[in-house]
């Protein structure tokens, strides 16, 4: 079976640890909930992601060099 979150044209996706969620949080003055959703049973996410866990996604961009999106894993 193909690894769908190693193919090239797939963004970095990568799991917050709490004290970065919280950077996060606090600079935007939002709540986790106030975040997009992604389902869990996203193949781009990592294996360990959980319910209620915050992604951080990095994407190439061509005005920015690199564009960060997060994203609430939700079921």
């Amino acid at each position: 079976m193909v690894d769908v979150s190693q193919h090239e044209l797939v963004p970095e996706h990568t799991l917050l640890e709490d004290d970065e969620l919280e950077e996060v949080l606090s600079e935007y003055d939002i709540d986790s909930t106030d975040l997009p959703k992604i389902k869990r049973t996203d193949p781009a996410l990592p294996d360990e992601a959980e319910a209620g866990d915050v992604i951080k996604i990095v994407r190439d961009s061509r005005t920015t060099d690199q564009s960060i999106v997060y994203r609430l894993v939700v079921e």
